[in-house]
């Protein structure tokens, strides 16, 4: 029961040490952090969910309400990850103590693809088979503290500003940007995990800006996870610097969908930010295990190639080395009536009619036999009168 525990990772993420892909859906929700981990091959992921955001200083407030939404997917090899994320989201501005104007806003904050790639990851004993020693089975692993470890690169794409009514700073700008960074994991215990990420965003861009991201995830059931964050961004040209501290809980749905909640505070020199987040991650599960074929010597094969799409799908021709099976049509079978089973009484009766029956159709039969045996005509007795 503990193992299925291990698979919540994140506030609901689900990753062993030897396989990407995994039988219970891995989330990146609803923190901000990322695992090394992918989602495995042929598996389409949904993750998104509705964010209200509220900022307050002395000059003004910011109310936001909006949606982030990534795609996630899978192809070609198990260790590789292609991913989008958008940002949607409404802002009210309200200043305070002035004559301007409240601002209103709506736009497309953000638009990032992306792949990541995992580097290396670690091999762990397992030691719930330790059944000689309790104290080998307990001890900590101090393999558990090199992590798994994964690259990303992607790029912030332009984002059109013809949503935009009034003018308001601090937005992302309209330019093309590289985002890079390490992603790194430590399986800890089967039920706590630590990750780590270090991200470089905007690269060149008026607002670049260094951040880190620590993230510990527990798992109190099987499918129940709480987890804490805190993050740390570096901007340049005197913006102040944030410090954000996180937390919330994923439940665990299905095994292709979870459903999460957080809070997230954030704190800076110009005032304070809150942030409540809630929402849901699906998956279209089409990944199929890869197995080696092996010839009769113990050698690896390689598997015969099925050709592109369109060959498969217009494709005629059957393969010459097929071995033609004789069809043969299976027989039906009569199914045999139960009959109801009879006492002993009812039997005895029945055989003491039978052999009745019996006795009276031999004495019919004699009858009649004798009947033939011993028949004569009649004799005719009239007087011819002509005599």
């Amino acid at each position: 029961m503990r193992k299925i525990g291990l698979f919540l990772l994140f506030v609901g993420c689900f990753y062993t040490s030897s396989a990407q892909y995994t039988e219970l859906i891995n989330s990146r929700r609803p923190g901000f952090s990322d695992s090394p981990f992918s989602v495995g091959t042929d598996v389409l992921q949904f993750e998104g969910g509705l964010f209200y955001e509220k900022i307050k200083n002395d000059d003004y407030k910011i109310g936001s309400l909006g949606t982030d939404i990534m795609v996630r997917y899978g192809k070609f090899f198990e260790k590789l990850e292609v991913n989008l994320n958008l940002i949607f989201q409404y802002d009210q501005v309200n200043y305070q103590n002035t004559t301007i104007p409240d601002i209103s806003k709506t736009n497309l904050n953000q638009l990032t693809i992306g792949a990541k790639y995992l580097v290396y990851m670690p091999k762990y004993k397992d030691r719930t088979k330790e059944i000689r020693s309790w104290k080998k089975k307990t001890r900590f692993d101090w393999k558990r503290l090199v992590p798994a470890v994964a690259v990303y690169a992607g790029a912030n794409i332009p984002i059109t500003e013809s949503f935009i009514s009034g003018n308001f700073p601090g937005y992302v700008e309209g330019s093309f940007s590289p985002r890079i960074a390490i992603y790194t994991q430590n399986d800890f215990t089967d039920r706590f995990i630590f990750l780590t990420n270090l991200v470089m965003d905007r690269i060149g861009s008026g607002q670049k800006e260094n951040s880190y991201i620590l993230t510990g995830t527990y798992s109190l059931t099987e499918k129940v996870s709480v987890f804490a964050e805190h993050q740390g961004i570096f901007k340049d040209d005197g913006i102040p610097n944030d410090y954000q501290f996180g937390g919330g809980a994923a439940y665990l749905l299905s095994k292709n969908m979870q459903a999460d909640i957080s809070f997230r505070a954030i704190s800076d020199r110009d005032g304070s930010t809150s942030l409540f987040s809630a929402g849901l991650a699906w998956r279209l599960d089409k990944h199929r295990d890869q197995f080696n074929m092996v010839d009769s010597d113990g050698n690896v094969t390689k598997a015969k190639k099925e050709g592109n799409f369109f060959s498969r799908l217009f494709g005629s021709k059957k393969d010459k080395n097929q071995r033609k099976v004789k069809k043969v049509k299976a027989k039906k079978r009569k199914i045999k009536e139960l009959k109801p089973k009879k006492s002993k009484k009812q039997k005895r009766t029945e055989k003491e009619a039978k052999k009745k029956e019996k006795v009276a159709r031999k004495k019919e039969k004699k009858k009649e036999k004798d009947y033939d045996k011993n028949y004569e005509p009649p004799k005719d007795n009239s007087v011819d009168d002509n005599n």
